[in-house]
């Protein structure tokens, strides 16, 4: 009797441990979301240690591109890519959006036009129908104007229209920025995280994909 009692636990748990649903993260950025910066992008850009904290029932899609902005009209555009498209075929649970460091530099920059794609990026991607939750991410701080970024431009117009947006929109908003005020030296090239700032990064966002 307890040996069946014991198969049947067994089992059941057997089953309950296969029903589990796996959830899917969609991580779109830039380059510092694809992993410029650190030596194996593979192991250690942010969306792969991302993928080791969540555990096994998490599958992370690290849909970062380099130089891409959130801007349609800008040097490189997310939305003509192909890891914008690896979004929709992919069907993630859980999408987080990085964008807004290169739509800082001087030839791209355009405060209207950036909050109108971002609404529009967010009316797009909340289509997908197996889409329940989206982050958007307040940039990086930018220790040095490289590549034309500019810090100032992040501050006074990136971050003030990502938050506007995650108050009209059912989105949930994760600060990159403010933890990385103090650390300039996880950022090498001004820019870019090395592994331990990738770490970070992917600790506050399990942080908050995880409540």
């Amino acid at each position: 009797m307890k040996l069946k009692l014991t198969l049947s636990s067994l089992a059941l748990m057997l089953f309950l441990s296969a029903c589990k649903k796996e959830t899917k993260v969609a991580c779109l950025g830039d380059s510092i979301t694809e992993g410029a910066g650190v030596a194996i992008q593979s192991t250690h850009a942010y969306p792969s240690i991302l993928a080791k904290i969540l555990g096994q029932n998490y599958t992370v899609l690290n849909c970062g591109r380099s130089g891409a902005t959130l801007l349609k009209k800008s040097d490189l555009p997310i939305w003509n890519c192909n890891e914008f498209s690896n979004v929709f075929a992919f069907k993630p649970n859980t999408i987080v959006i990085k964008l807004g460091t290169n739509d800082s530099k001087d030839f791209n920059w355009n405060a209207p036009n950036f909050s109108q794609d971002f609404q529009k990026m967010l009316d797009t991607l909340s289509s997908i129908s197996t889409v329940n939750k989206i982050f958007v991410c307040l940039p990086l701080p930018a220790f040095k104007r490289e590549w034309s970024i500019n810090d100032s431009t992040i501050h006074a117009g990136v971050i003030p229209i990502i938050k506007k947006l995650e108050r009209n929109n059912y989105v949930h908003l994760i600060d990159l920025n403010t933890p990385f005020l103090d650390k300039p030296e996880l950022l090498p090239d001004g820019i870019h995280p090395n592994e331990k700032g990738a770490a970070l990064m992917a600790e506050i966002i399990a942080k908050e994909i995880s409540k």
